[in-house]
């Protein structure tokens, strides 16, 4: 079995000390290793540098099937690696939808046969993102995939018996539904935040209350069903306080928000870029300072990426004909150390907490999440926190480029991560 001695790294940020991983596991954390027990190890020096637990991603976008030109399984979790992640959440919304147990086999199968990061595909709510009709959501946890999440991400599940019932039947096996907060009919045509921005613009306006509406009416589904609900990327100040009226109650909400809705706001708009158009679109500044202390109170549990790729000529075009969304999976640990840790925050152990175990307890993603000790799974991502430099999409693992930080200067760069002790990327590279 393989030995690697990662020497000097600073454990959620704390004193440095030394890792040994030995095979798959994680043998010892401290100071002071008998030689004998790193005889032929490989020695990283990771003096200065931070190591975290390999992040987990509970919303990520991976294409395929059916939308290879954006993204496959192999390109989407090479980007993982790339930005620390160890395990990611692939949504449904793919072509075919991954409303059946087969599909989510299928997804699972590329995962592991690639090996960059774990792979665990959510699977659709109800048949063909439609919202008229459940899916397999039973067939699907049953399956080899054991799918425990459910979200109908790009569509929201707006009718509120589907969603009852979705709930009722979910809690049966302690899976969860992941909710896409968005009342269609308040939504129609809209291209951007409602606000003074699309007002002097003259763009169709989406309303925070859209978002919050749903939202609302869905811990109250939750509480009553006694079932768990997830939150997808959370974007208004609004939002924060009803899930944090909802947890006061012991409502069993969980709820994310995306980097993008951490940094930027509706006046980059302005420049009518559509690498700006997102879904929930970007919002006020005001909106951003509480997403960022909902976050640090835990109000907001967990930093998901939506990493949404898309091909050039769906983004290179007007505004009104742009697809939404961003990639993020190589840029979001930067984000959040920009917009939480530099502003005081957080700390690296919280970042761990919102970045890796939390997601991993949401999803059930076994064997990752864990503490940075001896006997645990050697699932790790070390972080040159230091570095500082501009955003090159030249240089991303991702297929698609679409990134709203093109030279954009982010701090921290991940040096390296590591799968069950194997080495995914080594020096920023790759393996």
């Amino acid at each position: 079995m393989s030995k690697t001695l990662i020497r000097g790294a600073k454990v959620l940020g704390g004193a440095p000390q030394d890792v040994l991983i030995d095979g798959e596991t994680i043998m010892h954390v401290g100071t002071g290793l008998p030689d004998a027990d790193t005889e032929g190890a490989e020695i990283v020096e990771a003096e200065g540098k931070v190591l975290l637990p390999g992040l987990v991603d509970l919303h990520t976008h991976l294409r395929e099937p059916g939308r290879e030109d954006s993204e496959t399984v192999l390109t989407g979790t090479r980007a993982a690696a790339s930005g620390g992640y160890t395990a990611v959440f692939a949504m449904a919304n793919t072509f075919p939808v991954a409303d059946t147990a087969g599909v989510v086999e299928q997804v699972y199968r590329l995962g592991r046969e690639h090996g960059y990061c774990d792979v665990q595909p959510i699977g659709a709510v109800t048949v063909g993102l439609e919202g008229k009709k459940l899916a397999e959501l039973g067939a699907m946890h049953d399956s080899a995939a054991g799918v425990t999440v459910f979200s109908d991400d790009g569509k929201c599940v707006h009718d509120a018996v589907i969603m009852r019932r979705a709930l009722e039947y979910v809690k049966a096996f302690g899976g969860v539904v992941a909710q896409h907060a968005q009342e269609p009919r308040l939504t129609d045509g809209a291209q951007m935040n409602e606000g003074v921005v699309s007002a002097e613009l003259g763009l169709g306006g989406w309303p925070a209350v859209a978002e919050e509406s749903i939202i609302a009416r869905d811990v109250l589904l939750a509480d009553h069903v006694g079932s768990r609900v997830h939150i997808c990327h959370l974007s208004t100040a609004g939002s924060v306080e009803i899930v944090r009226w909802a947890k006061a109650r012991g409502i069993r909400v969980t709820a994310e928000v995306t980097p993008h809705h951490l940094l930027l706001t509706d006046e980059l708009v302005r420049t009518y870029n559509p690498v700006y158009k997102v879904n929930p679109p970007l919002r006020t500044e005001a909106d951003v300072h509480a997403l960022r202390e909902a976050l640090a109170d835990g109000t907001i549990d967990i930093v998901a990426t939506d990493h949404a790729p898309h091909p050039h000529e769906d983004k290179d075009c007007e505004w009104a004909a742009a697809a939404m969304g961003m990639v993020g999976l190589e840029t979001a640990l930067s984000v959040v150390q920009e917009t939480m840790v530099e502003t005081g925050l957080l700390d690296w152990a919280g970042v761990a907490a919102r970045m890796s175990a939390t997601p991993a307890e949401i999803g059930r993603a076994h064997g990752h999440g864990r503490p940075v000790s001896a006997g645990e799974p050697a699932n790790l991502t070390l972080v040159d926190t230091a570095y500082r430099g501009q955003v090159d999409p030249a240089g991303f693992a991702s297929r698609s480029r679409n990134t709203p930080y093109e030279g954009r200067a982010l701090p921290g760069r991940v040096t390296h991560t590591w799968l069950r002790g194997r080495a995914t990327l080594v020096d920023g590279k790759l393996t």
